[in-house]
């Protein structure tokens, strides 16, 4: 084989490997994966197909370079972040593929074949998720010492907030927007225990009839982003989870304005 065939032939495989990283990158990222891990996972997989990978990590993109070891060709890709949404399931099968690739020497082909059926899989019913994160939710109300009255009327807030959450994100609604209106319905729900005169802890009803909308996975994965030293990518996780949680506190404000808390 000439020279100018084996580069060629080696190209090839780099920007088949670069690709599938790409891929298999920003959807870990899209699941709710820090950086360092993604990072982790991708340099396992390079090094198993005989190469190796350096991965520029930002809010929505990620740019995948692969090198041959003797870094002498390289292919770069850039993948978009995908609309997956948190997925705790599909984040512990996607870093377990790359154990397996190592582990069990799988072809790339082959390597490729499960990653899709494990992005096709199906999410839990947004029936069962909305039902546990309203009984979550008011479970919360409960540990901040809320009575009975107090716990339903959370329940029934997150059920509300969170199903109109579902309905408008599948409408592809600005982020920002959904979590002001959840708030505020939620909230309106929450000051229900005032106007009502329901329980002995209103206060609790309406302080955590929005706790569901607190984005813990972006706050969480922006300070081990900054730690492990992905500043840039952690910055950007905090500051949109800071603009996620300045809606929620809008929505809130709103709906407390508009039912006149302080005069009753």
């Amino acid at each position: 084989m000439d020279t100018e065939t084996l580069e060629k032939d080696i190209h090839g495989q780099l920007k088949d490997i670069s690709k599938f990283l790409s891929d298999y990158a920003t959807s870990l990222m899209s699941v709710g994966v820090q950086s360092s891990r993604i990072v982790k996972n991708t340099q396992r997989i390079a090094k198993a197909y005989g190469c190796r990978c350096e991965s520029t990590i930002f809010q929505k993109t990620i740019i995948m370079t692969t090198w041959d070891f003797k870094y002498e060709h390289s292919y770069s890709s850039v993948g978009i972040m995908k609309s997956i949404g948190l997925n705790f399931d599909m984040n512990a099968k996607l870093s377990r593929l790359s154990w397996d690739i190592i582990d069990g020497s799988l072809p790339l082909s082959v390597a490729k074949e499960k990653y899709e059926s494990i992005i096709r899989q199906p999410r839990e019913s947004k029936w069962l998720v909305l039902i546990l994160v309203s009984f979550a939710n008011a479970a919360f109300c409960r540990l901040f010492e809320g009575d009975a009255w107090s716990m339903l009327i959370v329940f029934i807030a997150t059920l509300c907030g969170f199903f109109l959450k579902q309905v408008l994100l599948r409408k592809h609604w600005n982020e920002l927007a959904v979590y002001a209106l959840s708030a505020f319905v939620a909230a309106i729900i929450g000051c229900s225990a005032y106007i009502w005169h329901l329980g002995s802890t209103p206060d609790m009803a309406l302080g955590t009839s929005v706790l569901y909308l607190i984005p813990g996975v972006p706050l969480i994965n922006g300070i081990m982003d900054i730690i492990d030293g992905h500043v840039v990518t952690g910055a950007s996780r905090l500051m949109n989870a800071a603009l996620l949680i300045i809606c929620l506190f809008i929505g809130l404000s709103a709906a407390i304005l508009l039912i006149g808390i302080q005069t009753l």
